[in-house]
């Protein structure tokens, strides 16, 4: 079948590729509709790997997928042919200790669609476990349904930071996660939350969202900013989603004492860190890798109508023009938050 494949560093291909699939009892096939197109896939391309992850080989991108259910295994009682679901991508390892204590994210033998060497999911249908499919209610699309994923490291963020209804959060980082986190963080209680970043448009779509402020920080320094919204007192929670040094080293300085930080975006390089300025306010740390046990409540969400992430699906895109699609993705045009790739 034809899929989206990473030959190699900054080479994509949509061609003819052989997986091999075989259907377990407790798996399901599934045809797939649609895509998001995901920094970490971006990165893939751009870099060839991630930390230590590298591409050797080639390699179907994708993780942020929805589709159709076409074939159950014999064991599979929740789902049939014809119902409308998402994937969770990540496969871990049922009888592992890390799954056994519900943080499965950070299973060592997890198995990551689109993390070298597992294939990801742009290709017309997958086999997947049943027991990490879900369904998705008539009121939510396809398009909704990929978002699911992105939204999933939302609510992890916003389950770590263990908010308090009324609670005011600061998101540094206003990408596609940190809108996410913004989101998560309303849904979970907070009474507002001040998103900064250095680019106006993302700015300006994230703003439009009740209770959400924003802070363009060309123009005013997020420090000021934050006392003058708490009275000098700061922020319950600060969601650190840019993986930028400056913020990084910042963050103690937004939140009140005995506040908590939650460190969700990934630098590049190692950052130093202001250990005394986070023990001086007795701040607590808190870090996401993906999620864990979140999918059900993500999809609860945004079926209530609590959270829409439509408008941040920035455009559609014809699986015949993936490759002009990921280019797209890689110039970071500052009106984009999600790209997402439609199957024929």
């Amino acid at each position: 079948m034809k899929a989206l494949v990473l030959e190699e560093k900054g080479k994509l291909n949509i061609r003819e590729i052989d997986i091999p699939q075989t259907l377990g009892p407790k798996d399901v096939r599934i045809a797939i509709h649609t895509v998001g197109i995901c920094g970490s896939d971006v990165h893939y391309y751009t870099h060839g790997k991630i930390g230590h992850f590298i591409v050797n080989e080639p390699m179907v991108l994708g993780h942020e997928a929805s589709g159709t259910v076409v074939e159950v295994g014999a064991e599979v009682g929740h789902l049939k042919a014809g119902d409308r679901v998402c994937m969770e991508p990540g496969i871990p390892d049922a009888t592992s200790r890390a799954a056994k204590l519900g943080i499965y994210n950070v299973d060592p033998a997890v198995r990551f669609w689109a993390t070298p060497p597992v294939h990801g999911c742009l290709m017309p249908e997958v086999i997947h476990p049943a027991a990490f499919t879900y369904k998705l209610p008539d009121n939510v699309s396809f398009a909704e349904g990929a978002m699911v994923e992105p939204f999933a490291i939302g609510m992890q963020a916003a389950l770590r930071a263990r908010i308090q209804p009324g609670d005011t959060a600061v998101v540094t980082g206003a990408g596609p996660i940190g809108m996410m986190v913004a989101l998560a963080a309303l849904a979970g209680g907070c009474a507002r939350v001040i998103v900064a970043d250095m680019a106006q448009p993302k700015l300006d779509i994230i703003g439009a969202y009740d209770g959400v402020e924003v802070v363009n920080i060309r123009n005013t320094p997020l420090r000021e900013a934050v006392a003058a919204a708490t009275d000098g007192w700061g922020a319950d929670i600060v969601f650190e989603c840019s993986g930028a040094a400056p913020a990084i080293l910042g963050m103690a300085d937004l939140a009140r004492p005995g506040g908590a930080i939650v460190l969700v975006g990934m630098p590049v390089d190692p950052v130093p860190v202001d250990i005394v300025g986070l023990q001086a306010r007795e701040l607590r740390l808190e870090t996401v890798f993906r999620y864990a046990n979140v999918y059900d409540r993500a999809i609860a969400l945004i079926a209530s109508g609590k959270v829409d992430l439509t408008p941040l699906i920035s455009d559609t895109i014809a699986f015949s023009d993936a490759v002009a699609g990921f280019d797209r993705a890689v110039e970071a045009r500052p009106t984009d938050v999600k790209l997402q790739i439609v199957m024929p």
